[in-house]
């Protein structure tokens, strides 16, 4: 698990990008608001989150299989972090912030990605203009 990055992953990038792409601002990793989110904007208050499939038990997902040795202790890992990623967005909402999760497998599929940020941040901000 050493090996596992947890910032600037393939599907934060991409997800990064597109919400570039669309004219939006941003800051990544924000450590003074809860959970530390991979995207925010404080002045629209607005927070993404960008999930593993696996590493966050994504229902329905064939990226999220389960390992089949050391099951107990891996049931346990995936709860815990289901847990706290919920107390975590209910933090963010109790702060009046927005909150989406992105999934790892809906940012495989750029059309599908560019199509969930429009819907989120469609009606929260108004993209920058280009200068």
């Amino acid at each position: 698990m050493g090996r596992v990055r947890s910032k600037d992953t393939k599907p934060e990038v991409r997800t990064r990008s597109a919400a570039h792409a669309l004219g939006h601002r941003f800051r990544i990793h924000v450590a003074d608001l809860p959970g530390k989110p991979d995207l925010a904007n404080k002045a629209r208050r607005w927070a993404i989150f960008v999930h593993g499939c696996f590493w966050h038990s994504h229902e329905n997902c064939r990226l999220a299989s389960k390992p089949r040795s050391n099951t107990g202790y891996w049931s346990d890992k995936l709860m815990r972090n289901q847990e706290r990623d919920a107390i975590h967005v209910q933090a963010l909402r109790d702060l009046g912030y927005q909150v989406l999760v992105v999934w790892e497998c809906e940012t495989r599929d750029d059309a599908k990605l560019r199509e969930v940020l429009t819907a989120f941040l469609g009606g929260l901000s108004r993209p920058s203009e280009n200068r």
